[in-house]
C-alpha cells in the first residue's frame, strides 16, 4: 500500500486552498432540504452519476494543496482528526459537511449529497466499490475483506449507555468508536487500516452510517446528550488552514442543512452475525469458551510515568499474533487499595451524573472529587508497532480485563470488555500520541472486590475477517496498568 506522497507542510501553506474553502457555505439552521439516502437507494438516483463523476474529477487533480483534489481531503483527515479523543462524532460529522459540499461543486449537480452504508442491514461493501474494472473510481485496491460482520456489535446502542460524552461512564461516544466503527476499519484492511483511510471512498460512507447513529441516539430522550446551549459547544473545530466551522454547527445535521432517510437505531445484529455469544462468535482459535492462556512475560514494576500518572505494573515485549492471549499484572497491597478506590469513586460518581436532571456538561466526571486524586484507571500499550504484515489489516482484538479464570468467559465478556486494538487504532495512536495507545478501564472493573483485583489480567481476543494475516501482527514494548488524576 503507497503511501499519500504530499506533505503535511505544502498542505498547510496553501493559501489558495484556504481561500478556497472559505468560499464553502455553511448554512443557516433553517436549511434542511438535502436528504443522505443509504447506497442501495441513491444508486438508483441521479445523484448517481454526479457522485462517480465528482470522484473521478478529484482523483485526477494531482496537486494536493487545492481542495478539488482528492487527496487534500486525506490530509485533512491524517492532519486535524480527533480519534480516541472528545468530539469524535461532532468533527467528523463538520468534515463530511465540508467534503459534501466540495462534491457539488466539482460535479455541479447541487442536489449531490454524501450516501451512506447500512452495514447493519448489509455488511458486506457495496459491490460497485469491489469492481476492478480500469476507469471505476469507487475501487482501490488493497482491500482485505468486503464483509464486516465480526466488526459489528450493539453494545452501544444498549440501554446501560446512556450518558454521550468521553470521560463518563457508559459513553455513547467511547463505546461507539471502539466498535463497531474502529473494527470496521481494521477488517476491511488496506487504506483503510491506517489513517490515511479517506483514500478508500468506502471510507465516506462508513462515516455517514457512522453520523447518520449519531444522529439517532442523540434524539433519544434518555439520552445525557448536550443541549445545545451548552458549554460544550463552545469554540470551533479547524480543518485546514483558514477552514474552521463552529461546534454548535456540528450539534444536529438540521444545522448543517441535511437530514437522513432514516436514523433508526440497529434492533439486531445481521443473520449472518447472530451467531451465539461474543466470543464464541469472534473469537477463531480454539479455546472460544474460556479465557486466553496467560502469556510467557516479563513483569514490568509499579513507578511514576508522569504528574498525576503512575503505574501499577505490567509487562515487556507484547507481541500480538493469530493467537488470543492474556497478561496477567500482580498488585502490591497499597496499589491493589488505590485501584479500588478509583473504580469506587468513579462508580459513584457517575451514577449522580446519569441521575442529573440537566443535560451533560463539558466538565469531566471528576468535578466533584478530590483536587488529585486519581480515579482513572486505564489499560495501556505503550510505543506499538505494527508489522508490514499488520499493516494489511483484516483483524483486531477486543481487550478485556479479568475474565473468568475457569469455565465459560462468555456471560462476563460484555461486561469486563474495554476496547478494541488493531492497525487503524495503532496507526492513529502513533500519529496523535507517538504510539501509546490508552484504554479506559474504569467501567471494566466495577463490581471486584479487592481479592479480585490482586491480579489484573487483560485478555486479548483475536477477531478475524474472512482473510486475515498470521504471524506477529503488532507489538508492544509494555502493556501496563495505570492510574490517572485525569480522564483520557
Amino acid at each position: 500500500m503507497a503511501k499519500n506522497p504530499y506533505s503535511r507542510r505544502t498542505f498547510l501553506k496553501s493559501s489558495a486552498s484556504a481561500a478556497a474553502l472559505m468560499s464553502l457555505p455553511i448554512p443557516s439552521m433553517a436549511t434542511t432540504g438535502h436528504v443522505r439516502l443509504e447506497w442501495q437507494t441513491f444508486k438508483t438516483t441521479p445523484q448517481y452519476a454526479s457522485f462517480l463523476n465528482a470522484i473521478k474529477l478529484m482523483k485526477a487533480v494531482t496537486d494536493a494543496s487545492k481542495p478539488t483534489s482528492w487527496a487534500y481531503w486525506v490530509n485533512v483527515h491524517v492532519n486535524y482528526c480527533p480519534h480516541m479523543k472528545p468530539y469524535f462524532f461532532a468533527w467528523h460529522r463538520g468534515y463530511l459537511y465540508y467534503f459534501e459540499q466540495q462534491l457539488r461543486t466539482v460535479s455541479g449537480d447541487s442536489s449531490l449529497t454524501l450516501p451512506y452504508w447500512d452495514y447493519y442491514a448489509h455488511p458486506t461493501i457495496p459491490t460497485e466499490f469491489l469492481d476492478s474494472a480500469t476507469g471505476n473510481p469507487l475501487y482501490v485496491s488493497g482491500r482485505v475483506n468486503s464483509n464486516v460482520y465480526n466488526a459489528l456489535t450493539m453494545a452501544p446502542f444498549s440501554t446501560q449507555v446512556n450518558n454521550f460524552q468521553r470521560g463518563t461512564s457508559n459513553s455513547y461516544e467511547a463505546s461507539f468508536e471502539n466498535a463497531p466503527h474502529n473494527p470496521v476499519h481494521d477488517i476491511i484492511g488496506g487504506w483503510m487500516a491506517d489513517m490515511q483511510s479517506p483514500t478508500d471512498p468506502i471510507f465516506y460512507l462508513h462515516h455517514a452510517n457512522v453520523d447518520r447513529l449519531f444522529d439517532g441516539w442523540a434524539g433519544l430522550a434518555r439520552t445525557n446528550y448536550p443541549a445545545p446551549t451548552d458549554s460544550y459547544w463552545s469554540g470551533s473545530f479547524t480543518y485546514a488552514s483558514g477552514l474552521t466551522i463552529s461546534k454548535s454547527k456540528t450539534y444536529q445535521p438540521s444545522a448543517l442543512g441535511y437530514s437522513y432517510a432514516s436514523n433508526a437505531l440497529p434492533t439486531s445484529m445481521p443473520p449472518s452475525a447472530q451467531e451465539g455469544r461474543i466470543i464464541r462468535v469472534q473469537a477463531q482459535i480454539p479455546p472460544i469458551r474460556t479465557r486466553p492462556t496467560i502469556g510467557n512475560f516479563s513483569a514490568t514494576g509499579p513507578r511514576s510515568i508522569a504528574n498525576g500518572r503512575r503505574s501499577l505494573g505490567g509487562v515487556a515485549n507484547l507481541k500480538l499474533t493469530e493467537r488470543s492471549v492474556s497478561a496477567a499484572v500482580t498488585l502490591a497491597s497499597s496499589d491493589v487499595t488505590a485501584l479500588q478506590t478509583a473504580v469506587t469513586s468513579t462508580a459513584a460518581t457517575s451514577a449522580a451524573t446519569s441521575a442529573a436532571t440537566s443535560a451533560t456538561t463539558s466538565a469531566s466526571p471528576n468535578a466533584q472529587a478530590a483536587p488529585g486524586q486519581a480515579k482513572y484507571v486505564n489499560i495501556v500499550f505503550d510505543s506499538m508497532m505494527v508489522t508490514s504484515l499488520g499493516k494489511q489489516g483484516g483483524y483486531f482484538y477486543n481487550v478485556y480485563v479479568n475474565l473468568p479464570s475457569a469455565g465459560d468467559a462468555d456471560p462476563s465478556a460484555q461486561a469486563r470488555f474495554v476496547g478494541t486494538i488493531g492497525p487503524f487504532e495503532v496507526s492513529a495512536a502513533m500519529h496523535h500520541a507517538g504510539g501509546t495507545l490508552t484504554l479506559p478501564a474504569n467501567d471494566a472493573l466495577q463490581g471486584l472486590s479487592p481479592a479480585e483485583l490482586k491480579q489484573v489480567v487483560v485478555s486479548l481476543v483475536r477477531v478475524n475477517g474472512t482473510n486475515s494475516p498470521t504471524g506477529v501482527a503488532m507489538s508492544a514494548n509494555e502493556l501496563r496498568i495505570e492510574l490517572s488524576t485525569t480522564p483520557n
